[in-house]
């Protein structure tokens, strides 16, 4: 007998679902605390939690026979993922239960604020009749600009198309290979988002490139008429911006469902009329939490049975993978890390070529690792080998791998190219004595640099100084360079310089460095 441990209010349907499956017990206990969790999960094969739950380490101490862990929704802040990861136990969770919900809510706000629903109602409960002043606008003909095209940006999409709306997309990675044929006008200038849109809605995650991407300078592009809509994740509208906008009247109005902090510690909407906002209600739905529910009983029914495997955030074991072909799926996983940050622009064709003796090895790992570095920073949920060909799928990424047993350069190589709409980059990596990684070449450049740590590549005017100005830039901040490698093109005066560090370095630093009157490009990848 298979026993699923509940420990969070769950729709009935998922509890149905366990008990209907020949072998499967579901055990509810609602609020419980983590000593007793902790004492009794070792009993259990499975374990069912939403966002009140937290797994952590010491849940996990003495896990027992608990095979795999459940979220019902996406975030998973609230379980120890590496410590799981330690045990053998799998965590997944269920991203697709709230797409229509989240787009829908989208919608309703997009709706309530050209509309004025809200201050309306409120107008007419306090005693009021004023038709004129809640005078609203249509959506039919407007232009609504979706920053993001993934799962519930599609979703958007197709809904505003119901309403007549002009649609301009934006999406920093990939575009659906579907975009155009929907009509959609795809651009890869966010200004002309700005400044374009009647209505902006934001379907992007919060990383490094998102947080505070809309802010002072964004607004004053956009047109006075212009209502932004935020259901995707607080951070990526700097909200004190949002708030001088919405009183100077730069912008006409914003809906936010999410926010940095939540419950939000700025509550200057409350002063602000023309700001909608809601508790994260996106997934919040009946529909949804169904959805969520049974996907959730599903996925670790199968899971912890022996089937199928559907959503996992953690990898599998590679103990089976001989230890050369796992020093090359660590070396492509960097590599796929590095051009997703040097390849700009949405993703036209992605090569990987094997050359000498890797190429005689099984290397479906080291492919699957460099598209789980590729893809990982343009998602909020964790990328890994079981769910990274399904994440690539529903981008149109495709990846062409050749193999060539001849040795070049090197005994063994593995190279990497990837083709934009803005931009062609190539990276060529090798594993030296079974052991060493390093980076031998970028876009023709020779160069020999160990991927590590934080790694700085500047693309820079070929002339002196340029080592000595980078190094006293970090010393001057307190920057330790662990390794350097140069590559130069002398006939066509340009060179390439990547260092990589013992730590980030903070904006300042990055700022100097970029300011340097021979940088013409300089990306920062965090690697570890």
């Amino acid at each position: 007998m298979y026993k699923i441990l509940i420990t969070d209010k769950l729709a009935q349907e998922g509890i149905d679902l366990i008990n209907a499956i020949d072998g499967f017990q579901a055990v509810v206990k609602i609020g419980i605390s983590e000593d007793e969790i902790s004492s009794i999960i070792g009993e259990y094969d499975g374990l069912i939690i939403r966002s009140a739950t937290t797994v952590t380490e010491k849940v996990l101490a003495d896990h027992g026979k608990l095979k795999g862990i459940a979220r019902a929704g996406v975030g998973v802040d609230n379980i120890n993922i590496p410590e799981a990861t330690r045990k053998g136990i799998i965590v997944m969770n269920t991203p697709g239960g709230n797409t229509l919900s989240a787009a829908e809510h989208t919608m309703a706000l997009m709706l309530a604020l050209s509309r004025n629903v809200v201050p309306a109602c409120n107008s007419l409960k306090e005693g009021a009749w004023d038709r004129k002043k809640y005078t609203g606008n249509q959506l039919k003909s407007k232009t609504l600009g979706v920053i993001g095209l993934g799962r519930i940006g599609m979703a958007v999409v197709n809904m505003a198309l119901g309403f007549d709306m002009k649609i301009i997309g934006y999406d920093p990675f990939a575009i659906p290979k579907d975009a155009e044929e929907l009509g959609i006008g795809v651009t890869d200038d966010l200004e002309k988002i700005y400044k374009e849109s009647d209505f902006i809605s934001l379907h992007v995650p919060r990383n490094e490139q998102t947080l505070n991407m809309i802010g002072a300078d964004q607004f004053k592009m956009m047109k006075p008429n212009t209502r932004i809509v935020n259901c995707a994740r607080g951070g990526i509208i700097n909200e004190d911006d949002l708030y001088d906008a919405l009183e100077a009247s730069t912008i006409a109005g914003a809906a936010l469902d999410v926010f940095p902090k939540e419950p939000p510690e700025n509550t200057r909407f409350q002063k602000v009329a023309n700001c909608l906002v809601t508790p994260h209600l996106g997934a919040s739905t009946e529909e949804a939490q169904i959805e969520v529910a049974v996907e959730a009983a599903r996925i670790l029914c199968d899971a912890v049975s022996g089937g199928a495997i559907m959503n996992a955030l953690n990898a599998p074991s590679m103990g089976s993978v001989p230890p050369i072909v796992c020093k090359y799926a660590e070396l492509a996983e960097r590599v796929g890390n590095i051009m997703s940050t040097i390849a700009t622009g949405p993703v036209k064709s992605v090569e990987v070529q094997y050359r000498g003796a890797i190429a005689e090895k099984a290397v479906d790992l080291v492919t699957t690792s460099f598209s789980i570095g590729f893809l990982q920073k343009h998602f909020d949920a964790q990328v890994n080998l079981v769910n990274v060909g399904m994440l690539a799928k529903e981008r149109g990424i495709s990846i062409d791998e050749t193999k060539n047993v001849e040795a070049k350069d090197v005994s063994s190589s593995f190279t990497a190219t990837v083709v934009t709409d803005k931009v062609t980059r190539t990276i060529k990596g090798t594993v030296f004595g079974d052991s060493l990684l390093r980076i031998i070449e970028i876009d023709g450049f020779n160069i020999e640099v160990t991927p590590e740590g934080t790694l700085i590549i500047i693309y820079n005017a070929d002339k002196p100084g340029v080592i000595g100005s980078v190094g006293t830039v970090c010393g001057k901040h307190g920057i330790n360079i662990s390794t350097m490698g140069v590559g130069q093109k002398a006939d066509e005066g340009q060179a390439i310089l990547a260092v990589s560090l013992d730590k980030q370095p903070e904006e300042e630093a990055a700022k100097e460095l970029t300011e340097l009157e021979f940088v013409n490009e300089l990306y920062v990848c965090k690697l570890d």
